[in-house]
């Protein structure tokens, strides 16, 4: 295995692994993901990896993708209450569903963390959907702590 940094080559791979996120959540919360789509178009996919500032990973074996990690430099500043800290937030990881069990998540995770470590950042942090325990659990096993947490209440059924 080995994680590198994507390149526009990896765009048909990346589109394909962000409908199964999007399917994660869709199966999870209908009324609020549609399904199948994707978070990000080709031209989107290209912008984002040609930006510093959003770094996307991604792990290869035998030349396959199998997974992707979006990244994005987040940093409060001039703020009245928050401190200037810089974040590397996680955006978005998936590890294809076929290659499950192999510690490609661990393996990724462990790399955005080197990479935050290595620029200096304070913190590491993303959301995760309640509807994807799998994720929350993985994460907390990480060494990952809820920092905030958003709640809402459903007023109606969707359409009415």
């Amino acid at each position: 295995m080995k994680i590198r940094k994507a390149q526009k080559e990896d765009i048909p791979r990346i589109l394909e692994l962000l409908v199964q996120v999007d399917m994660v959540h869709h199966n999870g919360r209908p009324d609020i993901f549609k399904g199948p789509a994707t978070k990000y178009n080709a031209e989107e996919l290209s912008h984002i990896i040609e930006d510093e500032t959003t770094p996307v990973f991604i792990c290869e074996e035998d030349g396959l993708v199998l997974a992707h990690a979006f990244c994005v430099y987040k940093q409060e500043t001039s703020d009245a209450v928050l401190t200037d800290i810089r974040t590397l937030y996680i955006d978005d990881i998936c590890v294809d569903e076929n290659a499950r069990g192999k510690h490609i998540g661990k393996t990724m995770y462990e790399h955005i963390i080197s990479y935050a470590k290595e620029r200096g950042f304070y913190n590491v942090t993303l959301n995760v959907w309640t509807c994807n325990p799998g994720a929350m659990k993985f994460y907390e096993s990480m060494g990952m702590t809820p920092q905030k947490i958003g709640m809402e209440k459903v007023l109606n059924e969707r359409g009415t």
